[in-house]
């Protein structure tokens, strides 16, 4: 109950009220629309202006430390006026440190040791505006990018290996900086470092930090060198795929340039009710001359020896493959298309499904639209796996 200045008492309407609402749950949201932290942290993004002068504000309030509520000390006994709600808020690390910091002279105090005093200073400056001076980072990169691991600072992590990536990394230091990036958790900087190594083996490893690594960190050599191998397996895999599809795509080639003969003509050779001129312009199959060669070779080899001749082996290769993928061999015009066609049906199993390889193959290096229903067709008769 309260009181009046009379002396007669009223109800305290205000604890009803406040015992009321405690009992009566919140009510929910309308459809369509969001409330609570979400909401305000998507405004809040979504808005983000930062101008200039602020910046020189935070800047300026950590060069003059006004009314600055910690020490901040370096190993070389120098000190840096700072303020806790601001290292609070920036890093969890230095929350905790401050929480349990002792207190002199209205100051808390804390020690930031193992680095640099300048480390320390670009460290806590950054915390402040997120700035820094280049120069300055240049020299200090390696220790701030401990000290953001350190403390929890992932923005200053960040310009940290932007920094070492830019100006500090090279052969002779790539090893150590492998090493400190693991330590530090700094996964895109240890990518880095293992490409450069994979890239100029050769030379790293003559360099002092692997020979050094070699004896404190085996485990990590160790590593390194079946990543290198299977790198190196990789690229051998790659290389077969390259000379494999371009392989496959002269095959391609030349099949276009063989159903070109067949039905256009081109040049000097061609179906017989064409009229060809010698002085036709440029073809456009690449692989037309070298057709042309095979087929007057074919038609007018003597050779009488067991298997025949490597041209003309050729030449019946290429027939028997062309049969495969066409599509009507009653109506096409190259020769021993129905012959080889028929033939097909006799083969075994396993010799049909390795010639369907083998057209999928040559289908898939031409790499249009218009073959996916093609390669489709003949995927359909490999067996599954």
């Amino acid at each position: 109950m309260a009181s009046l200045e009379s002396g007669t008492e009223v109800p305290d309407y205000r604890r009803y009220s406040q015992s009321r609402r405690s009992s009566v749950p919140d009510p929910p949201p309308l459809p369509g629309t969001n409330f609570g932290v979400s909401r305000t942290c998507r405004n809040t993004k979504a808005c983000i202006s930062v101008p200039e002068e602020i910046q020189d504000s935070w800047n300026k309030l950590f060069l003059e430390g006004y009314q600055a509520d910690v020490r901040v000390s370096a190993d070389d006994g120098s000190d840096i006026l700072s303020h806790s709600c601001i290292l609070g808020i920036r890093s969890p690390v230095l929350r905790t440190m401050l929480e349990d910091a002792r207190v002199q002279h209205g100051l808390r105090h804390i020690l930031i040791s193992g680095v640099p005093s300048e480390a320390v200073h670009i460290f806590i400056r950054f915390l402040y505006s997120s700035s820094f001076e280049q120069e300055e980072m240049k020299k200090y990169a390696l220790h701030v990018l401990v000290l953001s691991h350190v403390f929890s600072v992932p923005s200053l992590k960040v310009v940290c290996i932007n920094q070492l990536e830019r100006f500090f990394l090279a052969p002779e230091n790539v090893v150590d900086m492998l090493q400190l990036a693991r330590l530090c958790d700094a996964p895109r900087l240890s990518v880095i470092c293992t490409r450069m190594i994979t890239e100029d083996f050769r030379t790293i490893s003559l360099s002092e930090g692997w020979k050094v690594m070699r004896q404190v960190n085996p485990s990590l050599e160790q590593e390194l060198l079946e990543f290198l191998v299977e790198v190196d397996t990789r690229r051998q895999e790659r290389a077969k795929r390259m000379e494999d599809k371009k392989v496959y795509l002269q095959l391609h080639e030349a099949m276009e340039a063989l159903v070109h003969i067949c039905l256009d003509g081109c040049r000097t050779i061609g179906p017989r009710d064409q009229n060809l001129k010698g002085t036709q312009a440029a073809c456009k199959f690449p692989a037309c001359k070298g057709i042309e060669f095979l087929v007057r070779h074919f038609s007018a080899c003597k050779m009488r020896v067991p298997g025949g001749c490597t041209n003309c082996k050729r030449m019946w290769q290429l027939l028997e493959l062309h049969s495969c993928m066409c599509s009507t061999p009653d109506k096409c015009r190259v020769p021993l298309c129905r012959h080889f066609k028929e033939k097909m049906k006799q083969l075994s199993r396993k010799e049909e499904i390795k010639w369907n390889l083998l057209v999928c193959k040559v289908l898939e290096s031409q790499g249009t639209i218009s073959s996916i229903p093609q390669r489709r067709k003949f995927s359909s008769l490999k067996p599954s796996s």
